[in-house]
């Protein structure tokens, strides 16, 4: 019986559209397909800030279309800034982008993307950013909003944000910085580099403290530089080398400090460290191996969760996935990506009164994926608000009630031997 999951993990990696159901072309199925980072610095305008805004768009998240000499895709974005009640919009920036390539295998790789840039310069104070990603072919939308409270920066001595740096290229005209916008790394990462700018109103000497902390486990790296300023803007670029990341978040702080070692300033980010080849949204291995439930047996989880220590049971984990893979020569699994997207998406749509992938919407939504047709019945007066997923490649239905008016909707009838997988 796990096969049929396999091959139907598979096929709707490929084919289905990035919708709820079938029938539906305009909700997206999980995560926005960019991400973006902010960067605050020191204006050359007199009691502004500069803002920094960087868009990063994977390739795999766009609609591609085959032309005579190769693939072209393209994304439109818009940057919306409003004030701190979001009742007024301060100013809006929109742009297009256009990306061509040779090669298919490049549309779908995780590793391509492109990066765009705009900025913004304003008064210290509370606002709003909205990111609105369209794809120029299908038309797909996503949006984003944050809130973003404008520092001071001050001439005195003080430090900028940070940005992650991707790779330095150089070249005849010096060195080029690529950011690393998404903010994440895996276990094959060796180092972190970073970039950041001081700023001082005076040739002097200060002291710079990096601080890398593990939230997991609540322990810090710390190092400390001396720094030698120039009067106006330092660009500084650094790395910290030899660590070693395992799967989870992580902090990085550089806090300034004068010749007196007296604390002026501070600057931090999160990062995510993941696994090489694994999702992004895997942030738990517990939880990840939890989350198995509907693809492997208990005996193949209890042999991952029983590993004596992390390492091997990271190996059994992967090493179980590998043997999913439809294509044992590529680097990539879509049934891999496929599940936990899943899972991601119940978990952001199928709350009820637990996580969403242990609901009755969650099980049947990861072991078969987007249904063909949903019917809807949220407001009939003879009965209590209920749906009818359909399957019509697969003969099934499904019928959910929500008992409660919660919107904890429950299976009818569930007959867990009829498909791979059980309820936890």
């Amino acid at each position: 019986m796990k096969k049929v999951i396999i091959f139907l993990l598979f096929i709707y990696s490929v084919s289905f559209s990035q919708v709820e159901y079938l029938g539906n072309k305009n909700q997206a199925l999980f995560s926005t397909p960019f991400y973006f980072d902010i960067a605050q610095q020191k204006s050359n305008q007199p009691s502004k800030t500069k803002i920094d805004i960087y868009v990063q768009v994977p390739y795999s998240t766009l609609s591609f279309v085959k032309k005579e000499k190769g693939f072209d895709a393209s994304y439109n974005i818009t940057l919306t800034l409003l004030d701190g009640n979001k009742t007024n919009i301060i100013s809006e920036k929109s742009w297009k982008e256009k990306i061509t390539t040779d090669s298919f295998d490049k549309t779908i790789s995780r590793n391509n993307y492109n990066i765009s840039y705009k900025n913004w310069e304003l008064n210290p104070g509370k606002y709003f950013l909205r990111t609105i990603f369209e794809d120029g072919d299908s038309r797909r939308t996503a949006t984003r909003e944050i809130p973003l409270n404008v520092r001071v920066i001050n001439d005195s001595l003080d430090i900028s944000d940070l940005m992650f740096v991707s790779e330095i290229i150089k070249d005849s005209t010096g060195n080029k910085i690529v950011p690393n916008i998404s903010s994440v790394y895996t276990n094959k990462d060796t180092s972190i580099s970073f970039f950041f700018t001081t700023y001082s109103n005076k040739a002097q000497d200060v002291f710079l403290e990096y601080q890398l902390n593990d939230i997991k486990k609540n322990s810090t790296t710390k190092q400390m530089s001396p720094q030698k300023l120039k009067v106006g803007a330092n660009l500084i670029t650094h790395t910290i080398n030899k660590v070693k990341l395992t799967l989870g978040a992580y902090n990085l702080r550089i806090v300034l400090k004068n010749s007196d070692w007296k604390e002026i300033s501070s600057t931090e980010k999160n990062f995510i460290s993941k696994i090489y080849g694994i999702p992004n949204s895997i942030s738990d291995l517990d939880k990840a191996i939890e989350q198995m439930v509907y693809i492997a047996s208990p005996k193949e989880i209890d042999f991952i969760r029983d590993a004596s220590d992390y390492d091997t049971k990271m190996n059994r984990f992967l090493a179980f996935w590998d043997s999913k893979k439809p294509n044992k020569q590529s680097e990539d699994n879509p049934v891999l990506y496929e599940y936990y997207r899943r899972i991601e998406y119940a978990n952001k749509n199928f709350k009820g009164f637990g996580e969403g992938w242990k609901s009755d919407m969650g099980m049947i939504y990861v072991t078969f994926g987007p249904p063909s047709y949903v019917e809807r019945h949220p407001l009939d007066s003879d009965s209590k608000p209920y749906e009818i997923w359909d399957y019509y490649d697969l003969n099934r239905s499904f019928t959910f009630v929500d008992e409660t008016g919660f919107g904890d909707y429950r299976l009818i009838n569930p007959d867990y031997s009829r498909w791979p997988g059980y309820r936890p």
